[in-house]
């Protein structure tokens, strides 16, 4: 498998699926808006339109692949690849018309990611990485923040749909993030704040209630760019555990205060 010929071609895709979706936000209905459980979880017509999109295409970049998507797609690949999407990440901030939200995709080889991508619609920035390679924004290198410090730091995090017993653990370690950085910021894409920690925006990242498609693109394009990212124990399980620390070089200060608080 030729995976720079994939990344191209899987860029290419982006573009385009990316263009539908800004074309349909300056027009967008309303009216076509659901819901998915929560009030808050919400769904439009350009999240499921920009996933058939995308999995019509992917189809034939790897014949006989696997799917697992936001959306309902889920297909069981014929040979060991399986493309893990969400198609529109941040959909509330995109029927608000908040212009922060990406096209999510990863790849998997068996159980190992080879690829990710994370297309910023609104500014056309692709974060992007493949397997033994480097990660980039578009065309130039990127690298995880050279900050060392938490207290030097500025981090992200995400409030889930549905709120579990340990909402207010949650709210204590964000208070206490608060009190040793610069900030937090709540960007609404779990996807772009990855990107964004790998490109050294952000010098990291953690939210519980995670999905596969939220993360798997941006934390592999987060690992090539030289970055950690865990579960709160400082396990692998990130892509299904449902729990994300993601950083440059404040990971052990970031993943203590979490597992210090979560776990007690």
């Amino acid at each position: 498998m030729n995976l720079s010929k994939v990344e191209n071609e899987v860029m290419e895709l982006c573009r385009e699926v990316a263009h539908f979706i800004r074309h349909e936000s300056a027009n967008f209905d309303r009216n076509r808006i659901e819901q998915k459980g929560s009030f808050s979880n919400l769904v439009s017509y350009v999240d499921k339109e920009s996933e058939k999109k995308l999995v019509n295409a992917l189809k034939k970049i790897i014949p006989g692949s696997g799917f697992l998507a936001e959306e309902g797609t889920e297909l069981k690949g014929e040979n060991e690849y399986q493309w893990i999407i969400d198609p529109l990440d941040g959909t509330t901030n995109f029927l608000h018309g908040l212009p922060i939200f990406a096209i999510s995709i990863g790849l998997r080889r068996s159980e190992k990611l080879v690829l990710g991508m994370v297309y910023e619609v609104t500014h056309n920035e692709c974060f992007h990485a493949i397997e033994n390679g480097k990660a980039y924004c578009n065309e130039t290198e990127i690298h995880v923040s050279p900050i060392t410090q938490l207290n030097e730091s500025l981090l992200a995090t995400g409030f889930p749909y549905y709120h579990s017993e340990k909402k207010d653990v949650y709210l204590d370690i964000i208070k206490t993030f608060l009190e040793t950085t610069h900030g937090i910021r709540r960007l609404g894409s779990a996807a772009i704040d990855l990107a964004y920690v790998a490109a050294g925006r952000l010098e990291g990242f953690f939210e519980y209630d995670l999905k596969p498609w939220d993360v798997a693109g941006g934390a592999f394009i987060l690992q090539q760019a030289g970055g950690t990212v865990t579960d709160f124990k400082g396990g692998n399980n990130f892509l299904f555990g449902g729990e994300l620390c993601a950083a440059g070089d404040i990971y052990p200060e970031m993943l203590k205060i979490i597992t210090d608080r979560w776990w007690k």
